[in-house]
């Protein structure tokens, strides 16, 4: 049996490496010296006697055995985590710090009609918010790097518990001229397809909208790509195309000071679900539920 098993400190640090690719920004990370998380990591790979990181001038490599142990890693400091929240969670729920994640076409729009209600609700919680993509999202959950995630459905996220909140209907955003009479709502079948501007590939809302439209075509003529919602209003206010917009954003007031028109997206499932999840493993579960309950009265 090994004598000597790793620190949680050393087992931070390895994951840091990982996951910035540089020692400076790991250090930064851990807040630590660079010297400190050096040494740290050269005394791990000393007493397991491996060679975890391949280290160079220019670029941090990890050999792969320290890939095996780093992802090892990540489910070790998981688990720790989930072990003191699983205690706390049992003394005064939503009464610590959660990390959520929120993806970027929920948080400008939705956070700040809710985050003052939670705190009102919730006085003694430490939301720590964090704005990613779905998928470094979901990746970030898996490793424990976050409790609980903001997502629209539908998105393979792994092994999570969802809880849907709302429903959010998508829009066709458009400049007057190029309806002379809209209608209430707009068929997907009189959208131009060669004219639609989306957001760039790796946004949800790109494929969730597109899916809404049930226009497969769609997607092959779409060449037209923004960085977000607002850079797509303000391409539409300039009358270089039409594009699809959550209901939410038009709440929030993304057309504000603009000539863009927004209609309803016609169709059966014209719409995108707000859900949160969180891992199935989660000690943490009631906790997020209550949690859910709240935002859904919130942004009710």
């Amino acid at each position: 049996m090994m004598s000597y098993l790793p620190t949680i400190k050393q087992l931070q640090y390895l994951t840091a490496l990982h996951a910035h690719g540089h020692f400076g920004r790991a250090a930064d990370a851990c807040f630590v010296t660079q010297s400190t998380l050096s040494s740290g990591l050269r005394e791990l790979e000393t007493l397991l006697d491996v060679v975890l990181v391949e280290r160079t001038r220019r670029v941090v490599r990890f050999t792969p055995l320290g890939e095996r142990i780093a992802a090892k890693a990540f489910i070790v400091l998981r688990e720790a985590d989930e072990l003191a929240a699983l205690a706390h969670a049992a003394a005064k729920p939503l009464g610590g710090e959660l990390r959520l994640g929120v993806i970027p076409t929920i948080a400008p729009f939705l956070l700040p009609r809710l985050l003052p209600k939670l705190r009102a609700a919730f006085p003694d919680l430490k939301l720590y918010l964090r704005e990613e993509m779905s998928a470094q999202a979901c990746e970030a959950l898996s490793r424990g790097q976050l409790d609980c995630v903001l997502l629209a459905l539908p998105y393979a996220c792994g092994d999570v518990v969802a809880k849907p909140l709302f429903d959010d209907a998508f829009n066709l955003a458009f400049h007057p001229d190029d309806f002379m009479d809209p209608p209430p709502t707009i068929a997907p079948q009189r959208i131009d397809a060669s004219s639609l501007l989306l957001l760039e590939d790796g946004h949800c809302l790109k494929d969730q909208g597109l899916a809404a439209c049930g226009r497969p075509e769609l997607r092959a003529e779409s060449v037209h790509l923004g960085t977000s919602l607002h850079t797509l209003v303000q391409m539409v206010a300039n009358r270089l195309g039409q594009t699809l917009l959550p209901q939410m954003a038009i709440d929030a007031g993304i057309l504000a000071g603009t000539p863009v028109i927004a209609r309803r997206l016609d169709g059966a499932h014209a719409s995108r679900q707000i859900a949160l999840v969180w891992r199935a493993s989660s000690p943490r579960a009631a906790e997020f539920e209550m949690l859910g309950d709240a935002l859904i009265a919130a942004a009710a």
